[in-house]
């Protein structure tokens, strides 16, 4: 049999007439008894071939032993379906092929789960036969706007006159906020390389190299526990610029996300510039620095209001330093009680002793604590949220940051259940004015919100030794729809700035040359003023595809457990290897049974979650 001359979507009318071969996988078969149907599949498409017994007795023999995922090559004439059998739902639909020659290429065993209902599958099976998952077309389409979301970066990155250059991804172990994998050395006895968080340092090498405009489409590993937005190993957009102030990298990164968007997805509108809030700002109204602005629902602060009421929960909140706040959510008071109890759930899932709701009827706050209001708290709570009749308020106290937590869950579960998230809807939003430092209560000292390279504002340097949480940062995030998008900075360029900065996070002389003394000396040669931003590439093609995890538009993603159930990874390996890299292996007491035996635990069950609920220290850096 000739090789196949179309695939599987190629097919149309004005093919009719034409002799052609297709090759591909057999998703259906459907036996009439003289004639057999087959939905042949590839990539590109699907096609239905017609196999008569009357016509092709050879080739209706082995349609009617097809079994489901065999890959076979079908040769035959390209005819138009019967008025009234045509399919709308494929792009082939109004064509068909009559077989005349068919082969098995490769019968295929039962499978463990069907292919054309996978969704139904336990997640830990559909990832240890990923690559059948990975004939779904849903994957396969995101697989594709993967494709061209990273085409059309490159298309547009080059236009702007950026350079793309590769940096090593065996490199030093250097403290960024995250543990690093490690990689030991079998030249270097009792030396190991790291696998790169992402490439901050090599970047801001780049331009003390003078090559001004950078980017890649980088490779970072992360050994961090997992969610739905988090993998040990991803992809990002890093790009840095040489004399470039914020509003020049914002600029820029706008631009880039509009060209993508004209390019994969231009029915979707989103207008620029990007709104902008502050961290305090972002924290205040919606109680996380990565708000989905889908909606509004915004925060509001009760604490003076209710910290001295007759409510025992609020008083005795306040009484230890923490606040009550809360948001209005209009039209929900007919919401059920046991809906209600859900969200007593959601709040505890953050720390939280529970959520307080009153229902507002009839101009009447009720509720089974609105007793211990009195009318003018009951009127002043109203007037502050601007609540009227059917409106439902939420409220819960507490510790600030648990606070702040949980009304952020509350929130963006109280959206969706009002059907306030449009999933087509792009809300983009700049998060700037971050902290430069953060306060570690368990060591006692500063470290850095993002990352120890990053500028303080200029304004602000005075303060460094004398009052370090005042200090804000040259930084900024992109957020989308509740999704941290990217994060970036201007970078301390200054040798002598950067070494202050390190002595506040802690590091003595000989800690900070040993941990960045190649970044040091690099920035007294002429380091120019520079900054950047990185965008995690899995994180924006999820949004734009319009799944809730990053697994969906990776090709073989990891388990929430770091497990590669594919390779069976990570393995022990035979002891030679081990010896040639100079490690020997020591387990913990407690050491999984199937770890020391080389299997992989199975998950119990891969869970999805909305991702955002949390501070994110995987920072793109």
């Amino acid at each position: 049999m000739v090789q196949r001359t179309h695939s599987c979507g190629a097919l149309r009318e004005t093919e009719v007439g034409d002799t052609v071969t297709l090759a591909g996988w057999v998703r259906a078969c459907r036996d009439h008894g003289r004639v057999v149907f087959v939905d042949l599949s590839d990539r590109e498409g699907v096609t239905q071939v017609v196999v008569d017994v009357r016509t092709s007795p050879e080739a209706f023999a082995v349609a009617r032993e097809l079994r489901a995922e065999s890959v076979i090559a079908v040769s035959g004439v390209v005819r138009q379906r019967p008025r009234g059998t045509e399919n709308p739902a494929l792009a082939t639909g109004s064509v068909e092929l009559t077989a005349e020659e068919m082969v098995v290429l490769n019968p295929a065993q039962a499978l463990p789960f069907p292919v054309d209902d996978a969704s139904r599958v336990d997640d830990a099976l559909r990832l240890r036969y990923r690559y059948l998952d990975l004939r779904r077309e849903a994957l396969r389409g995101n697989l594709r706007l993967r494709h061209r979301v990273v085409k059309a970066m490159r298309d547009h990155l080059d236009e702007a006159s950026f350079l793309e250059v590769e940096t090593p991804l065996l490199t030093r172990s250097t403290p960024e906020g995250a543990r690093d994998y490690l990689v030991p050395s079998r030249v270097h006895p009792g030396e190991f390389y790291a696998l790169p968080q992402s490439p901050q340092q090599m970047k801001q090498l780049l331009m003390v190299a003078g090559l001004d405009r950078y980017f890649q489409i980088a490779r970072c590993f992360r050994d961090e526990d997992l969610r739905a937005d988090r993998q040990p190993e991803f992809t990002q957009l890093d790009l840095e610029m040489s004399f470039a102030d914020q509003e020049a990298i914002l600029r820029m990164t706008e631009a880039l996300v509009m060209a993508v968007l004209r390019l994969v997805q231009p029915e979707r509108e989103v207008a620029t510039p990007f709104p902008r809030l502050t961290y305090a700002e972002s924290l205040a109204r919606y109680g996380t620095d990565k708000p989905d602005l889908r909606f509004d629902m915004s925060i509001l602060d009760c604490t003076e209001l209710l910290g001295t009421s007759g409510v025992r929960i609020f008083r005795r909140a306040v009484a230890g330093g923490g606040v009550v706040k809360g948001f209005r959510v209009a039209g929900a008071a007919s919401m059920a009680d046991e809906d209600l109890a859900v969200l007593e759930t959601v709040s505890q899932g953050y720390g939280a002793e529970g959520v307080v709701w009153l229902r507002v009827i009839d101009g009447v706050v009720r509720a089974p604590l609105a007793k211990h209001l009195t009318s003018r708290e009951q009127q002043r709570l109203l007037d502050v949220f601007g609540a009227a009749d059917d409106d439902l308020l939420l409220l819960v106290a507490g510790e600030l940051a648990v606070v702040r937590a949980a009304l952020d869950g509350l929130r963006r579960e109280m959206g969706v259940r009002q059907g306030l998230v449009d999933p087509e809807a792009l809300a983009f939003a700049w998060i700037v004015d971050f902290p430069l430092f953060k306060r570690d209560a368990e060591a006692g000292h500063w470290s850095a919100e993002h990352h120890p390279f990053t500028s303080p504002a200029p304004a602000d340097v005075a303060l460094l030794e004398t009052d370090p949480g005042a200090v804000r940062a040259c930084s900024y995030d992109l957020v989308c729809n509740g999704w941290e998008l990217g994060s970036g900075s201007l970078r301390i360029h200054q040798p002598e700035l950067q070494a202050r900065v390190l002595q506040l996070l802690g590091y003595s002389a000989d800690e900070a040359e040993a941990s960045f003394g190649h970044l040091m000396e690099a920035l007294g040669y002429g380091a120019p003023p520079h900054g950047g931003i990185a965008l995690g590439i899995d994180r924006l093609v999820a949004i734009l595809a319009g799944t809730d995890t990053i697994r969906d538009v990776m090709a073989f993603p990891k388990t929430r457990q770091a497990a590669d159930l594919v390779m069976r990874a990570p393995a022990p390996v035979p002891q030679t290897q081990l010896d040639e890299v100079h490690v020997r292996v020591v387990l913990p007491p407690q050491a999984n049974a199937d770890t020391r035996s080389g299997g992989v635990k199975p998950l119990d069950g891969e869970t999805r979650e909305v991702p955002g609920k949390r501070r994110d220290p995987q920072r793109a850096l």
